[in-house]
């Protein structure tokens, strides 16, 4: 007769035998140096890949270090660095880049596509140092227009504060763009109109295919017009580009933005348009994504275990 108690004996033995095995595997995978192959950032186009904290020229197709970078940076009036918005590592990188353009040259300026252009008397009364945070987050109405966490930007909006470095906000009000995706621009009240920007570019072919490209992929019901759409992209960078151009009398502006607002042909192409200053792009990546180099002056490579989605 079989004894059960045998058999569940055995069974555990067994399963004692095969965890032992996997922990002695895993042991070995630590001391023979085996890992997992690193992520790394492809050049769209190309064979080339980059791994984490690589910054890659495109005038190069090559590395340079950070100094470098910085260097190149001097002579540069609007300095543009782009973004994933929920990434902490791409908000850790814009305040090394601020730091370092604050300590070359105090005549600085920070633009921020995350405030709109209304409340630029409350981001003046925070660079003077005369609002907390919890007042600041209140008023900006942080939730209700961004809604991003407000501690993926509260470092550098603390070093502003503290060395008051001046913020704008480059903005349209937000409630615009969507407006004119879902119904055009006529469709917007006279006191909106206000709001828009003296011109409007919808010329450039390879923007047009850049938004039609994130048209097709991101259906969002009600905006089924691209022609509103794309309008409304347009806006939106031409008004930030406005506003920059606006609010640098001299000195230096740093422009923080999301990734397909900084792109050549987003808010750098239209503010030279207006104003025709040297400018430089620094376009953030995470490591395992596929990047495009041609609009752009920089990448760095971030990251690759991070979650998070352009916008």
């Amino acid at each position: 007769m079989i004894n059960q108690d045998e058999i569940k004996d055995d069974a555990f033995i067994i399963i004692l035998c095969r965890c032992g095995l996997c922990c002695i595997l895993f042991i070995l995978l630590i001391t023979c140096g085996c890992a997992l192959p690193l992520k790394k950032l492809t050049i769209k186009d190309s064979n080339k890949q980059f791994t984490e904290g690589t910054i890659v020229s495109a005038k190069t197709g090559g590395p340079v270090s950070f100094d470098e970078l910085i260097a190149d940076l001097k002579d540069s009036r609007m300095i543009y660095i782009g973004e994933i918005h929920t990434l902490k590592s791409h908000h850790d990188i814009q305040l090394k880049i601020i730091r370092e353009l604050y300590g070359e040259n105090p005549n600085l300026t920070v633009g921020m596509e995350m405030f709109d252009r209304t409340y630029q008397p409350l981001l003046d009364q925070w660079s003077e140092g005369s609002l907390d945070r919890k007042t600041f987050i209140g008023k900006s109405h942080w939730y209700a227009n961004w809604k991003y966490d407000f501690e993926l930007y509260s470092d550098i909006l603390e070093f502003l504060r503290e060395n008051r470095i001046r913020l704008v906000g480059l903005n349209i009000p937000f409630h615009i763009p969507a407006k004119i995706a879902t119904g055009g621009i006529e469709s917007l009240s006279d006191d909106e109109k206000k709001h828009l920007p003296e011109n409007i570019d919808i010329s450039d072919t390879a923007h047009r295919e850049y938004v039609e490209n994130i048209f097709r992929l991101h259906k969002i019901k009600g905006r089924d017009d691209f022609e509103n759409f794309y309008r409304a992209q347009c806006v939106w960078d031409d008004i930030m580009a406005e506003t920059a151009n606006n609010n640098l009398k001299d000195g230096s502006m740093a422009v923080i933005a999301g990734n397909g607002h900084v792109l050549r042909y987003g808010i750098p192409k239209r503010a030279f348009a207006g104003k025709s200053l040297p400018y430089r792009i620094i376009f953030l990546a995470p490591a395992g994504t596929v990047a495009g180099i041609n609009h752009v002056d920089y990448i760095w490579v971030t990251p690759s275990d991070e979650r998070g989605a352009a916008r």
